[in-house]
């Protein structure tokens, strides 16, 4: 990672809903994870989908337009949301509904955190958090940080990307 900035990227469904719960709604987070990277705008080093936030190690690499993937990222995934709970669940869309006056509905909270990553030791430290964050008791989602479909923790252990996002740190 020489000369790059990693950050570690957290963003938290509204009222910290468990929204994520829904595997479906796991896969639009993928989904838009995989045009950023195929698009070359990011690079993904590590990654966990929660059922109420996510946490990512991303490197910007370019704006989507005059977006930054991260806000491309929020703008996709929330039209996605809303398209499948009004297909599936309005009584869920209501819960997003929002009062501001420039949007409809908030899925996201506002202003995710983004944290610099300094060095290859402190990234790494990020990405043994974010893989057990599965494996903690609060979540008890998983034994074994692998076990975890929605994390990238077998990609370290196997060398496997099953949704082709993931750049190894030390690459």
């Amino acid at each position: 990672m020489a000369g790059n900035i990693c950050y570690f990227y957290t963003d938290t469904i509204n009222q910290f809903r468990h929204l994520l719960a829904d595997d479906s709604l796991k896969m639009t987070v993928i989904n838009s994870l995989q045009y950023l990277v195929t698009n070359n705008l990011v690079k993904i080093y590590g990654y966990v989908i929660m059922p109420n936030h996510i946490h990512l190690l991303w490197y910007i690499l370019k704006d989507n337009g005059k977006e930054s993937p991260a806000g491309s990222f929020a703008k996709f995934t929330a039209h996605q949301f809303k398209k499948y709970l009004s297909a599936k669940d309005a009584g869920l869309l209501k819960l997003y509904q929002s009062d501001k006056e420039d949007r409809q509905y908030q899925f996201w909270k506002r202003d995710p955190l983004a944290i610099p990553i300094s060095n290859d030791n402190i990234l790494a430290e990020k990405l043994n958090y974010i893989h057990l964050n599965p494996v903690r008791e609060k979540w008890s989602l998983c034994k074994l940080p692998e076990e975890y479909k929605w994390s990238s923790a077998r990609f370290y252990l196997t060398g496997q990307d099953e949704f082709n996002i993931l750049t190894h740190f030390r690459d």
